[in-house]
């Protein structure tokens, strides 16, 4: 019986420790206009892709100013923060050598009306650039 509840015991702290964990992240927060450092990195970003003609397969692409730099292809909008029902591709904001790690600053850009959004923390805020 010891061992039971022993077993009982442990088995109830681990689901209340992973219930913990498993809380719901914070909301995404989307703004009108880009004000933040980083932004004229995103601008620079958008007119490099828009000069590739915003490429929609995730890749390496050679960027227009050195280097290379990298489309992620779809994004989700999982969390729903941007438009319901558009398309969205994600786009790398800076260039480096190709195949180097990425970085959290993005470009997600709505397939349907054109916006474009910088995220400079990985999809945790939304500043509009276009």
């Amino acid at each position: 019986m010891p061992v039971l509840r022993r077993s009982l015991s442990v088995l109830a702290l681990l689901f209340a420790l992973c219930t913990t964990v498993l809380v719901t992240p914070a909301s995404a927060a989307v703004y009108d206009s880009c004000s933040v450092s980083g932004c004229s990195a995103a601008k620079t970003a958008y007119n490099g892709w828009n000069e590739l003609g915003f490429p929609r397969s995730a890749g390496w692409y050679a960027w227009p100013y050195g280097q290379y730099n990298y489309s992620g292809g779809v994004f989700q909008n999982r969390e729903g923060e941007l438009p319901a029902c558009d398309s969205f591709n994600e786009y790398d904001v800076n260039p480096r050598a190709k195949g180097a790690a990425r970085d959290a600053a993005r470009i997600v850009r709505d397939v349907t009306t054109g916006v474009v959004w910088y995220t400079p923390d990985h999809y945790v805020n939304f500043y509009r650039i276009v």
